[in-house]
């Protein structure tokens, strides 16, 4: 039997100091606009920025975002694998370059290039980075054609529909003149009808967007290339097409692959797209190519001396971490055509499923209702007394964490306020009924405590034209 006694060592009472929330630090609110006299343990430091972090809205109720919201425990590795990796610097890190060259040209061959390894593109923060690069070519494009002739150049413009906002920023920050042709009746994106109406000499391209922010339908590609090919033969402008894949470029090749809207089409020479977004990957990635090597001028191409090695590149930014192109290629290899597939196609199911219940509420009408373009739905209240309107819905709704997006549709169309559901990877079946539940919740609630009418008002600050 063992025998017990006593230690003889000094006892050491636990410094209260080790519990964070007794620590010194944590006894003080932390400076908000210097930085603080001393230094504090990591942990504590930690737990301080984590806490005020408890006041964002939990990503994954946000049904207002495009942006992916939830990724396998192997990204969240490869990501923190690369956080240290400046994928700028391509001598040091050939392996990353090489990556990244892969997803071009896969990419390409995606979106229906016919000799996929002479295209040529490149990796983004995101898709709006990409499309301004792509504006930028067809404005170098437009250029070098108007200086052959010895006519002006200074009078550029571009066609779009209801685009997203990094189109005006493009517009204003590169001295372009952005022709958003109006939605008139019950029109819901571009008309193809319509743009001869706006185009001239200066018009330096179209932006055909796949997946429209507001609605979430998609832009015709190929009516408007037949639309181009009519204006040529009457005016001889050659007018090329950019396409704003964003969301719909990881979306219609896998379960529309018979909408021809790619590089199939001979007037698209770019396309941008988002792979932080339906792309599956985590915020920032985002990818541009162009139809070939031919359509992205060598004036715009830099080639920098960088530690030691020539280095082209095209970009608005320089040093990034190399994690959401290699999570973007991670999500290639692991899940490859079909695999891509059968996700985007259960977040279509899911939406279709979403969009009919709450078609049969009562107060809603569908707008879009999941078929034909992105996995989302949107709709319209119906005239009559309900006891609020979409905005009051939206704030409801918040109280459970939902955020969910309400606004108005763009110019001529400001009358019609919609919300709007965006279904990503992510968003279960089961999650989705648990949303009808708190919106049926709500339409109970709303019917015994009504709210008096307020006029239209912001809702939703993620990527409309009012918006981030």
């Amino acid at each position: 039997m063992p025998l017990h006694r006593k230690s003889k060592r000094k006892h050491v009472s636990r410094d209260v100091g080790e519990d964070i929330f007794a620590d010194s630090a944590s006894r003080h609110s932390v400076p908000r606009y210097s930085l603080p006299t001393h230094s504090m343990a990591a942990p504590t430091g930690y737990q301080l920025v984590r806490d005020e972090l408890y006041l964002d809205g939990n990503s994954r109720q946000n049904l207002a975002t495009f942006c992916t919201t939830w990724a396998e425990d192997e990204v969240h590795r490869l990501m923190s694998d690369c956080f240290d990796k400046n994928m700028i610097d391509k001598d040091e890190y050939p392996q990353t370059a090489e990556i990244e060259a892969r997803c071009v040209h896969m990419l390409a061959a995606l979106w229906g290039a016919q000799d996929a390894e002479d295209t040529i593109g490149c990796s983004t923060t995101g898709s709006s980075e990409a499309a301004m690069l792509g504006g930028l070519a067809l404005k170098w494009q437009w250029r070098k054609r108007r200086q052959k002739l010895n006519l002006s150049t200074d009078k550029p413009n571009l066609i779009c529909g209801p685009v997203q906002v990094c189109w005006h920023k493009f517009a204003r920050y590169f001295d372009v003149e952005l022709r958003e042709v109006p939605l008139d009746g019950d029109e819901v994106c571009l008309s193809a009808e319509k743009i001869h109406q706006y185009v001239d000499e200066n018009t330096i391209g179209v932006v055909a967007t796949l997946g429209v922010t507001f609605t979430c339908v998609y832009e015709p590609v190929e009516e408007i290339a037949r639309a181009l090919d009519q204006i040529e033969a009457d005016t001889g402008f050659d007018i090329p097409i950019h396409v704003d894949a964003a969301s719909g470029g990881f979306v219609a090749p896998f379960v529309q692959p018979d909408l021809v809207w790619d590089f199939r089409v001979k007037r698209v020479k770019s396309i941008n797209s988002s792979g932080h977004k339906y792309g599956l990957a985590p915020l920032g990635v985002g990818w541009v190519v162009w139809r070939d090597a031919a359509e992205l001028p060598e004036d715009l191409i830099f080639h920098v001396d960088y530690l030691g090695g020539d280095m082209p590149t095209f970009a608005l930014n320089f040093s990034r971490a190399g994690g959401g192109v290699i999570a973007q290629y991670y999500n290639f290899v692991r899940l490859g055509f079909d695999g891509y597939r059968k996700i985007q196609q259960s977040c279509i199911d899911t939406a279709i499923w979403l969009g009919k219940e709450i078609a049969d509420m009562g107060p809603f009408e569908l707008f879009y209702n999941g078929e034909g373009g992105l996995p989302a739905i949107s709709y319209t209240q119906k005239p009559g007394d309900w006891g609020f309107n979409l905005y009051d819905l939206s704030d409801h709704l918040r109280m459970r964490g939902w955020q969910i997006a309400s606004y108005p549709l763009p110019t001529n169309r400001e009358h019609t306020v919609i919300q709007r559901i965006m279904v990503r990877h992510g968003i279960s079946r089961d999650m989705a009924a648990l949303l009808t539940e708190d919106i049926r919740r709500a339409i109970t609630y709303f019917a015994a405590h009504p709210e008096p009418p307020s006029p239209p008002r912001p809702a939703f600050s993620h990527s409309g034209r009012t918006s981030s």
